[in-house]
């Protein structure tokens, strides 16, 4: 393992130790200003700024208090020179009432002024509503109010932010036509995919291509697929993208990572989910 790997999931474990102790500068250090976190509960668009991330924790601690985990269970770390990804599972709940669900956790990070530091995270647990459209996300971005150009799209300077935004296109298209191997065409056999729905992750291109198809069914009607609000960060041969899907009328939130492998970029890494509101 690199030495960039090692600070990165020594980052992130001091993190989740610092989640777990309820020690919000602990939990905030080594965040960037900018951050952008798509949450397990509501906002849809996401909890934007270190303003508003240190607010968002407050609730959870108070319900930690109660004797609940978060503890990593599986922690994968992929580093380049100036970028990084992780993504990992994690136990979130009360001992006895965990069971098999686990946290899905996907974080990018960037090296700043040689410092690794947090400028997005994922967090979501599978869906399990019946619905997929779900009445939180739907809610959440009505056309009254509604967030759709609320934030703008930017590509953060580097190469490959361009190709990043084609293939983004490529999918929506593909998904317009039902093409399904135009929609696989720019995914990496070994990709890692946290889905909306269950299983937990979804290993490789095959699981991915048939995750895909049951989503393409003719009983679906016209499906579309475009990400209007997208933010690209790149460095090197890795890059990072997350914004707001539109998947007809339904909305979620979509993290992916790609790599540069053999002079093409490949997602390796993606992660959708919808917010869930508070029980």
């Amino acid at each position: 393992m690199s030495d960039n790997e090692n600070e990165i999931r020594e980052l992130i474990v001091r993190w989740a130790a610092a989640v777990h102790a309820g020690v919000m500068e602990a939990v905030l250090d080594r965040h960037a200003d900018d951050i952008v976190m798509f949450d397990v509960p509501p906002p849809y668009e996401g909890v934007r700024g270190i303003d508003a991330y240190r607010e968002s924790w407050r609730p959870f601690f108070a319900w930690q208090a109660s004797g609940a985990l978060f503890e990593i269970v599986e922690l994968a770390v992929v580093a380049g020179d100036d970028a990084g990804y992780a993504y990992a599972l994690l136990k979130c709940g009360r001992p006895g009432e965990i069971g098999r669900q686990r946290l899905r956790l996907t974080v990018g990070v960037q090296k700043k002024e040689g410092v690794w530091v947090v400028q997005h995270e994922h967090h979501s647990f599978t869906d399990e509503s019946t619905d997929e459209s779900t009445d939180e996300s739907t809610d959440e971005s009505s056309d009254e109010g509604s967030n759709e150009g609320s934030y703008e799209s930017r590509d953060e300077s580097g190469s490959g932010a361009e190709e990043i935004r084609a293939i983004h296109d490529g999918w929506s298209r593909a998904t317009a036509a039902r093409d399904l191997d135009a929609m696989m065409a720019d995914i990496a056999d070994d990709v890692v995919s946290y889905e909306h729905q269950e299983p937990l992750e979804y290993r490789g291109a095959a699981a991915v291509r048939e995750s895909c198809r049951s989503g393409l069914a003719p009983s679906a009607g016209d499906i579309s697929f475009t990400t209007p609000d997208l933010t690209i960060h790149v460095a090197g041969d890795l890059a990072v993208a997350w914004g707001l899907n539109h998947m007809g009328e339904t909305r979620s939130r979509g993290t992916r990572v790609f790599q540069r492998r053999a002079g093409r970029w490949l997602m390796v890494h993606q992660h959708v989910s919808f917010p869930v509101a508070a029980q």
